[in-house]
């Protein structure tokens, strides 16, 4: 995985970053620890203790602290928000149909040295010996050769021009692939029209290719193009290739990248000493790696054979699908912080509000108050904390999420489910830990509590 991320390498806890975190967290203690302790005057902390903190200072703190729950709750917003939304863009992106069948499918990659094989017969007959015997493995349906595995990225292009047709200058760029003739029924890709390459298709008959359907509709829209011829930008005779089908759009590039015009040329006109075998089985596709490296070295002891895996350990390690749930994940962690922070936050600020106004409550009942009116007390106060950080925090996660499209895949910033989730969630657990405090307020004895003031 990380040779396709070469900017990850080495990436580790430097010596910089643990001072760094360190230095962050003695700033943040330092500052939420002296400054309460600077705005409270000491005659306001004798005052508050003398009247048993119903005065200026207890409110003063109480402000204090609904202030930071309001910010808390907006962060855990922003955060819960970012996360729903990484998250439902790593699900999208998981499961983007790439038109052929990923499972049951094991690949590798085999080296064949110049050395030992320098001509192009060399190379087609160890590739017809090697897909022999590879099919003949127990357990393996069918076996196929490219030049380069689907989702591997666009950049392995041909330049192209087309036979009887206006050519401008510009540059017709495709996506290029050498297979089998196996290789597209082995991933089960779906036939449009046309027909796929046959064993016969080698460098002592005509040039053939299969399209994908993105590049006929692209150029030839509203024709046949069966049977149509293109080369190089120059047509030398030697380029020419007639197109004898049409295959759905395989995703040749990344599962985030647009799907561009593809051309498959038969491996056996064109072979290649460097290679990927794919091998579709009727069993787990894990089991059967270690004996198709076993078989292909039985085939040839001066063959190289790595990166064996499954094309769905492909799929979910890529680069692109790596830093999608890197992301997430990373995001889902300081969220679940956050949320757990607010949650806490919330309940000992309205605790601490109901601790002072215990007497005002035991005054209201000894009146005749009904119990309903102590939660509604409690509540109000708490639902107005609540929806103040639940707005802000809403609106300040639409821009945040805007800020972050480039990480997102098939879900806009405004994610409109994602939103009333996340506003729900909170919300539901604010009137949970509220209610809490609202039942334990209403269940005073006004007569003991009157007492003890």
């Amino acid at each position: 995985m990380l040779t396709g991320m070469p900017y990850l390498q080495g990436i580790g806890l430097s010596l910089h970053v643990a001072v760094f975190a360190c230095s962050i967290a003695l700033l943040a203690s330092m500052l939420f620890s002296l400054i309460p302790t600077w705005r409270l005057s000491f005659s306001q902390l004798r005052e508050g203790l003398a009247e048993g903190g119903r005065t200026s200072a207890g409110t003063l703190w109480r402000r204090f602290g609904s202030n930071l729950v309001v910010v808390e709750l907006a962060v855990a917003i922003v955060l819960l928000v970012g996360a729903g939304l990484l998250g439902k863009s790593l699900h999208r992106l998981l499961n983007v149909d790439p038109a052929f069948r990923t499972d049951h499918l094991a690949t590798l990659e085999v080296d064949a040295p110049d050395a030992s094989y320098p001509k192009d017969e060399d190379i087609d007959t160890l590739a017809r010996k090697l897909l022999a015997n590879v099919s003949r493995i127990p357990g393996v349906k069918s076996a196929a050769i490219t030049s380069r595995l689907p989702l591997e990225g666009n950049g392995y292009t041909d330049w192209i021009r087309s036979v009887g047709r206006p050519y401008d200058g510009k540059h017709i760029e495709v996506d290029m692939r050498d297979v089998t003739p196996d290789y597209l029924a082995t991933l089960q890709a779906k036939l449009i029209s046309g027909h796929f390459f046959t064993d016969g298709d080698d460098a002592s008959k005509p040039k053939v290719v299969v399209i994908n359907r993105t590049l006929a509709k692209k150029y030839f829209a509203g024709e046949d193009p069966i049977g149509q011829k293109f080369g190089d930008i120059s047509l030398a005779p030697q380029s020419l290739k007639e197109i004898i089908g049409v295959v759905d759009d395989i995703r040749e590039g990344s599962l985030d990248e647009p799907i561009w015009p593809a051309v498959y040329y038969p491996f056996y006109q064109d072979p290649d000493n460097f290679v990927y075998v794919v091998a579709r089985t009727s069993q787990s596709e894990q089991s059967v790696l270690p004996i198709l490296v076993a078989t292909i070295h039985q085939t040839a002891s001066n063959l190289g054979t790595l990166d064996e895996s499954t094309m769905a350990a492909r799929i979910a390690d890529s680069p692109t699908a790596y830093l999608h749930r890197s992301s997430a994940w990373l995001v889902g962690g300081f969220a679940a912080l956050a949320f757990l922070l607010s949650g806490v936050g919330l309940y000992g600020v309205v605790a601490y509000s109901v601790s002072q106004r215990t007497r005002e409550v035991a005054i209201r009942l000894t009146l005749g108050a009904q119990r309903g009116a102590v939660y509604q007390l409690v509540l109000t106060e708490a639902g107005r904390l609540a929806i103040s950080g639940i707005v802000i925090g809403l609106v300040c996660a639409v821009a945040a999420a805007s800020l972050m499209r480039g990480l997102l895949f098939g879900v806009p910033s405004w994610d409109a489910s994602t939103l009333g989730a996340v506003a729900t969630t909170l919300a539901i657990s604010a009137l949970l830990a509220s209610y809490i405090l609202a039942r334990r307020a209403a269940s005073l004895d006004p007569v003991e509590t009157l007492r003890a003031e």
